[in-house]
């Protein structure tokens, strides 16, 4: 039966209160207790919810929940994470709480529920509470705080000598101590196995017997950890956009960075050729945008954000490339650098480097990318260079050399997943930051648990791209209907 008109039964079908959704599902799933190594984690007091506080989107609940910061000493200091939900809106077809993953790192669950949550279909919006949280030092959740003058001085990552390699080794030091300083005993279990236990605390809280969860980008990491640890608590899982946290050498990580954001690139520039509403078309795309390049190397680039102030290429790659890449926005992109071709020359200057996220030292706690010293650094810049030529010193670089000399608390291995039930790994084939091979890799590490759902399209984030991607996470999701292994959705015109 098409996946289209199968929904359309199902929601015709759909009168059964929530005890009876939830009691054939524990039928089908099983409850079988997990290892108990893994026993349930400590979390104080229940969710006690009040309206949160944003009059221009009424709806959604906030609250806190109290976990301990290092979860090796429940009884030690605790910190409590910000939560917030907004509640099915078809009661009487409520399956439950889906707990949603937030990306990044440093992405605010609670800012994505308060403010929009439309990234997710009606069908899952009416039959879901949707709950997200803010990840332990983002947003409300002890957020890691440092020096306002220290972060400015971060060195650039266009490392010239050993002495530079050596100088940001030194600054990375003085800046993790600041930040330790400033944002407490959490700084040091910022990593995803703690986070890990928080989710599943928080699907205690929830009163759900087995967790419904979705995690994008970054949260993909998240989920696939839970899987791992609490595969028998699992009741189902989308992960899209997918991380490969098996990626171990530094150069592998950022040559799968740099090919899949080139791959975008050249995407558009394909697609500017043939469409006759691009507002480059007919003009040499590549030469355009290198000739913007070399203006923001010169410090002569206005930045459309900030009139009379310059925009490092560093910026036009990582802000304005990237996020229409992200959005699989490629007019936008096409008017923008249009635009920014016919703007006038700014007086040459130097260009300010962009601050890094300041949930960088999640990512630096869960990814082991270590670099020898200056030689290796520079021919890791050559690699990405000649493998991403249109895009220069991506965001991904930028983080090696943040997290240069920082431990490691959750390094990268392969997925050992044991008793989970069918997890949907879901990506598009032309994804800017997390390419499609790790989509297929995690999919293949989970084993007979991993079901891949090919996007045929572009952009960071597919599963409401189009009725046949929504049916299949909608299907899957209510009613634990799994997609047949290999199904391919065709890409939605932009």
């Amino acid at each position: 039966m098409p996946l289209r008109a199968r929904s359309a039964l199902r929601r015709s079908a759909a009168q059964g209160t929530a005890m009876a959704v939830a009691a054939a599902m524990a039928v089908i799933t099983g409850l079988a207790a997990a290892p108990a190594v893994h026993a349930s984690p400590s979390a104080t007091g229940a969710l006690r919810w009040a309206p949160c506080d944003d009059p221009e989107e009424p709806g959604a609940e906030c609250a806190t929940l109290s976990v301990p910061v290092d979860w090796a000493h429940p009884d030690g200091p605790r910190l409590d994470l910000a939560v917030a939900r907004r509640k099915a809106t078809d009661p009487g077809a409520r399956v439950g709480s889906m707990v949603f993953g937030p990306g990044g790192p440093g992405d605010s669950g609670v800012e994505m529920v308060v403010g929009s949550i439309t990234r997710f279909s009606p069908e899952v919006r009416g039959r879901f509470d949707i709950v997200s949280f803010d990840p332990r030092g983002v947003g409300g959740s002890n957020p890691v705080t440092c020096s306002g003058a220290l972060l400015a001085e971060r060195p650039s990552p266009e490392l010239r000598s050993q002495a530079d390699f050596d100088a940001t080794m030194a600054y990375n030091r003085r800046l993790r101590a600041d930040c330790r300083d400033r944002t407490g005993p959490v700084f040091d279990h910022l990593d995803t196995a703690r986070t890990v236990r928080d989710v599943d605390a928080l699907r205690a809280a929830l009163g759900e017997r087995k967790l419904t969860f979705h995690g994008s980008s970054y949260g993909t990491l998240l989920g696939a950890q839970y899987a791992e640890t609490y595969p028998r608590r699992v009741r189902a899982m989308v992960l899209e956009s997918v991380m490969d946290h098996s990626v171990q050498a530094t150069r592998d990580f950022l040559r799968a960075e740099a090919a899949t954001a080139e791959d975008s690139f050249q995407e558009f520039v394909k697609w500017c050729d043939g469409a006759a509403h691009c507002a480059l078309h007919g003009r040499d795309v590549r030469a355009v945008w290198q000739s913007l390049l070399a203006r923001a190397g010169r410090g002569e680039l206005e930045d459309p954000a900030k009139p009379g102030i310059s925009l490092s290429s560093s910026g036009l790659v990582n802000r304005i490339a990237f996020r229409k890449f992200y959005e699989a926005d490629y007019g936008g992109l096409a008017t923008t650098i249009a635009r920014m071709d016919a703007s006038k020359r700014l007086p040459a200057s130097s260009t300010s480097i962009a601050p890094l996220p300041a949930a960088t030292p999640v990512f630096c706690s869960d990814w082991h990318l270590p670099v020898r010293d200056y030689k290796e650094y520079a021919s890791l810049v050559a690699m990405m260079n000649k493998t991403a030529p249109d895009l220069p010193y991506l965001l991904p670089i930028h983080m090696v050399a943040a997290c240069l000399g920082a431990p490691a608390a959750n390094p990268q291995h392969r997925l050992d997943v044991h008793g989970a039930p069918p997890i949907l790994v879901s990506n598009a084939l032309h994804d800017p930051a997390t390419g499609y091979p790790w989509a297929v890799s995690v999919a293949q590490q989970l084993g007979r648990n991993g079901v891949l759902l090919t996007y045929e399209g572009h952009g960071h984030g597919s599963v409401t791209s189009g009725p046949c991607m929504e049916d299949a996470v909608d299907n899957y999701l209510t009613d634990l209907t799994v997609p047949s292994r290999g199904t391919s959705c065709p890409a939605v015109p932009s």
